[in-house]
């Protein structure tokens, strides 16, 4: 059957998502038109998704390297040592577009993704963590899509066997025509055993695995690299449907193939499929590759080339093997029950060479398309300053009752609806569960652990990027040192909107300058990453949300942290220095209904020096609790510590601050911590130059401040664990 072989008009290439520049560059590559098959691998190598073609220039700018890093961006996953000859290899990664027109596969396949991208490196995955933002609650179709997306997150993660630690939910009208679903993976490998996706040896075979391949997901690299309009619901064919129980299969022969010598190298196939792992392969080895698409298993009668090359079906990889090693693979995926077939081999032609029934269907140059794609240093402004919020201009309400509001605002109460969908204790090796400041996972058969965790607080991006950017290093950093864990290195997911306009590719840039920074202040490089782009509807953009995954090692589970009271009678103590800021508050959006104001700026000597000192405490066994203060501020940080230990507190707070801005105000670099005295912390505090005070005592069943009201901890566990069933369960 031959190929359709239709003319390339301006119309068609504009559908391809090239723009008349873009395209003119492709013919002067190639000194001639391209065919439909040839264009459609050009339309989604330089598509943004693929390419980073808008932000590949600022991306360079961020600290990638350090004595922990194995592996660092540009492989399928990061790589770092954890010791004692293991690695931890991990990576976020987005499935916002396809998550927005079909919730369920959306989300399920973008974990089936991430996934791919840990094992693919030779690690077996123990973690599973996502960042989720849906628009407001009012939306008529925020309850649907919140519904889609943690059962897809829940099938496929369940599965697959794989538990889902930790996370966080967002809640903005800004979300309402893009949500976000970022998921990330953790996985361990032996240290000298990684696996890369670069392809080399000329005569090598090139070897497809796993499920066949459908017509799902064809384009999805170019839907993902543009706008979403009225018509978005009919890009539902383009999102891919997924199988966790293949995929499961797949981890299993592709770990045991791993432990043989045969793979010479590996990628799997994710957005654009087979076009993007066997260029992305070639590219890296410096080979050229001849595919024979006829040897291609397909799940569909008469799919053309075109089709074939750009589908994004699911749980499928390519490989690189040892020559004569077919047979041996071939029986491994045979006794796992997955496909197996050799396709191709590679060249030392440079070039990518595709036959498809007797045809030869493309013939092109492999680098212009990998390494040489279009980069482009779009026009940028920077964000206006906010005026300073005054805390006198600020309504101070009774702070018990403040609390439960707050406490029960979407973005603060509680996620248990969420997780508890989630199975978070497969493997047996969780040891801290979600609803802590981070998950913790023990490495398996040691006493140490890895803590992960997911943070960004888009608000504070929105009204000022560097110091948002800095912040979502901070928290993440914050996050794993509450455990006790010392933080390696971070994985980023950047969601934007469209970065032809000026502001939003300003947001971009000062969220990478601020991350860059926080990253190089506290010696946590960046390792891997994902970019998504175009995230708006019509003119509305998403909140500029620069997704942070850390991960931190903890030597020893016995001096592991955990954020519950432990006893009553304790001293609370405050590390940091509060100084009430309200601006981009919870406190200011919930209570007064205002979205303004400068964010809280991040000291990073401050974090480094606090967060040290924290780390200090737990592990030499000093306190008994401790929590980070984020969202909400120290008010809402108690009440977390108080439900989680069913215990009540008493505080005493200073004059010298509006009682309002203390409790509620969100400054940052700061740490509630308990123990049995104060004393030897106080002075520890001293002699490290950390700003550190008692301020009040742990016991009863309520909460209270100093001689005011209180409430009771049930009365503010019922108001936090209210919401977010309440509103799933109510009438669309």
């Amino acid at each position: 059957m031959s190929e359709p072989n239709p003319e390339i008009t301006d119309a068609l290439v504009a559908e391809h998502g090239l723009n008349a520049e873009e395209y003119a560059r492709v013919q002067e590559i190639l000194g001639r038109t391209p065919n439909l098959v040839e264009l459609g691998i050009f339309s989604v190598m330089w598509s943004e998704h693929c390419s980073y073609k808008s932000s590949k220039k600022w991306l360079k700018t961020l600290p990638t390297e350090g004595p922990q890093v194995i592996q660092g961006p540009g492989e399928n996953a990061g790589v770092v040592d954890i010791g004692d000859g293991q690695a931890a290899v991990f990576k976020m990664e987005s499935h916002n577009h396809p998550s927005f027109i079909e919730p369920y596969q959306g989300a399920a396949t973008g974990v089936g993704g991430i996934l791919r991208d840990v094992f693919t490196m030779g690690a077996r995955p123990i973690a599973n963590l996502n960042a989720l933002r849906f628009g407001d609650p009012q939306h008529p179709k925020t309850r649907h899509l919140v519904s889609g997306v943690v059962a897809g997150i829940g099938g496929y993660g369940n599965c697959v066997g794989v538990p889902t630690v930790a996370g966080e939910v967002n809640f903005h009208p800004a979300y309402n025509g893009n949500i976000l679903v970022n998921a990330m993976t953790v996985g361990l490998a032996e240290a000298d055993r990684i696996f890369y996706a670069k392809a080399h040896g000329a005569g090598n075979p090139v070897v497809y695995v796993g499920s066949k391949t459908g017509r799902d997901g064809i384009h999805g690299a170019t839907m993902a690299s543009a706008s979403f309009d009225a018509d978005s619901e009919e890009k539902r064919p383009t999102v891919q449907v997924g199988d966790p129980f293949t995929e499961k299969l797949l981890i299993e022969a592709c770990l045991e193939l791993m432990a043989t010598d045969a793979v010479i190298g590996i990628q799997d196939m994710g957005a654009a499929g087979l076009t993007s792992s066997s260029f992305e392969m070639a590219s890296k080895g410096g080979s050229g590759v001849a595919l024979n698409l006829d040897h291609v298993p397909v799940r569909e009668d008469g799919m053309s080339a075109y089709e074939i090359m750009l589908s994004e079906s699911q749980e499928r990889m390519l490989m690189v093997l040892k020559p004569g090693r077919e047979a041996e693979a071939k029986a491994i995926f045979d006794k796992w029950d997955l496909d197996f077939a050799v396709v191709g081999e590679l060249t030392d032609t440079g070039r990518m060479v595709i036959q498809k029934g007797g045809e030869q269907v493309c013939d092109l140059p492999i680098d212009p398309l990998a390494e040489a794609a279009p980069e482009y240093d779009r026009p940028w402004e920077p964000t206006p300053a906010q005026a300073e919020v005054d805390a006198t201009d600020v309504p101070a309400h009774d702070a018990t009752r403040a609390l439960e509001t707050l406490i029960a605002s979407p973005d603060l109460c509680s996620r248990r609806w969420v997780w508890e969908q989630y199975d978070h204790m497969v493997g047996a090796d969780t040891v801290q569960r979600p609803g802590g400041d981070a998950g913790v996972v023990r490495v398996h058969g040691t006493d140490k652990a890895l803590a992960v965790t997911v943070d960004c607080t888009p608000r504070y991006v929105l009204a000022d990027p560097i110091q948002g950017g800095r912040q979502a290093v901070a928290e993440a950093y914050r996050n794993i040192t509450a455990t006790g864990a010392k933080p390696l290195a971070v994985t980023d997911n950047m969601n934007f909107g469209n970065p032809e306009k000026p502001l939003v590719m300003g947001q971009f840039v000062g969220s990478c300058q601020g991350m860059g920074e926080a990253c190089q202040a506290l010696d946590t490089p960046v390792v891997s990453g994902n970019v998504s782009l175009y995230n708006e509807t019509g003119e509305t953009a998403i909140l500029p949300t620069p997704a942070i995954g850390g991960v931190g090692l903890l030597d020893e589970l016995s001096a592991m942290a955990t954020i519950g009271f432990k006893a009553g009678d304790e001293a609370i103590i405050l590390i940091g220095e509060t100084h009430g800021h309200l601006g981009q508050s919870l406190y200011l959006r919930e209570l007064c209904g205002r979205e303004d104001g400068p964010p809280p700026p991040v000291d990073l000597d401050a974090e480094r020096r606090n967060g040290d000192f924290v780390r200090d405490l737990i592990r030499s066994g000093k306190v008994t609790a401790c929590h980070d203060l984020s969202d909400g501020g120290l008010f809402v940080a108690l009440a977390e510590m108080a439900m989680a230990g069913d215990l009540g507190a008493t505080l005493e707070p200073p004059e010298e601050i509006a009682l309002h801005a203390w409790l509620f105000g969100e400054d940052q670099a700061r740490y509630l911590v308990t123990a049995p005295q104060a004393g030897a912390i106080l002075q520890a505090a001293q002699a490290a130059q950390v700003p550190a005070y008692a301020i009040g005592r742990t016991g009863g069943r309520a909460l209270k401040v100093a001689d005011g009201p209180s409430i009771s901890v049930e009365q503010v566990r019922a108001a936090h664990e209210s919401w977010l069933p309440t509103f799933m369960s109510a009438a669309d």
